[in-house]
């Protein structure tokens, strides 16, 4: 189960959290990156932390994406909600065309989305969502990357639909032996040890697999590595990851 990859991105949702603009550590955490999902309105974020964002992440050479995810913002979008398709292509479309007309004025491209929560996780086994996802995203702009879960049906699902795809993996995160990722109603769905998180992003990126839930090994292909900048301690973990990357031959690159 061996994948040799020469380079991987490194992912970050960001803009979610004002506070973290405000102090610094949000753009901290992006000297170890290579790509930031801006949240645009749905979840989180609004005009003034969709500019503050893609200001930082200029600065700092990143690739720009959307984050669009339910619009709940009391429950940060990590609820499931039950709308209907239309309602869901609706809500996408507006949000990635907010983030978009801002970016634009900032002579910033945008240059993947990735849903983000629960629309995200449903959005892995359920293909009428996952369609909706991506007619959405296609109203505004086909030539963007769309970013899905690795080894997951959404991925054929926005395929189908003509977009270039990237397949994600998880550094903080526990995934279950079936190849999905442990809910956060759970403690243990965060890793929350850097050197922990930076095992298994190079697990993924060298060998193509990872440690599950009660220690089976699945197989994992992705093009782009996760970390959460709401997680606790995040920078060190962003840091960690990074550079355990970059030890083990791994060029840490955006898509």
């Amino acid at each position: 189960m061996s994948q040799s990859l020469q380079r991987i991105d490194l992912n970050c949702d960001m803009g979610e959290i004002p506070e973290a603009i405000a102090d610094g550590s949000q753009e901290s955490l992006m000297q170890w990156i290579t790509s930031a999902n801006i949240a645009c309105g749905g979840h989180a974020g609004d005009a003034q932390t969709m500019e503050a964002t893609i200001r930082q992440a200029q600065k700092h050479n990143l690739a720009v994406g959307a984050h669009p995810g339910y619009p709940d913002r009391e429950n940060f979008g990590r609820l499931e909600l039950k709308l209907s398709p239309s309602r869901i292509a609706d809500s996408v479309f507006e949000q990635v065309t907010a983030l978009a007309q801002i970016a634009t004025r900032l002579d910033a491209n945008i240059r993947h989305v990735k849903p983000h929560g629960a629309l995200y996780n449903q959005a892995v086994h359920n293909a009428e969502l996952a369609a909706a996802i991506a007619t959405g995203v296609a109203r505004w702009n086909k030539q963007v990357i769309l970013v899905g879960l690795a080894d997951s049906p959404m991925l054929e699902v926005f395929r189908k639909a003509g977009f270039v795809v990237a397949a994600e993996a998880f550094a903080d995160r526990l995934y279950e032996p079936d190849g999905t990722l442990r809910s956060r109603k759970h403690n243990d769905a965060l890793i929350r040890d850097p050197a922990e998180a930076g095992k298994q992003a190079i697990s993924i990126a060298t060998r193509g697999a990872l440690i599950a839930r009660g220690g089976r090994e699945i197989p994992v292909h992705a093009q782009t590595l996760c970390i959460h900048g709401d997680t606790p301690g995040s920078g060190k973990i962003a840091a960690a990851v990074a550079q355990a990357l970059r030890a083990a031959g791994v060029s840490v690159q955006p898509l």
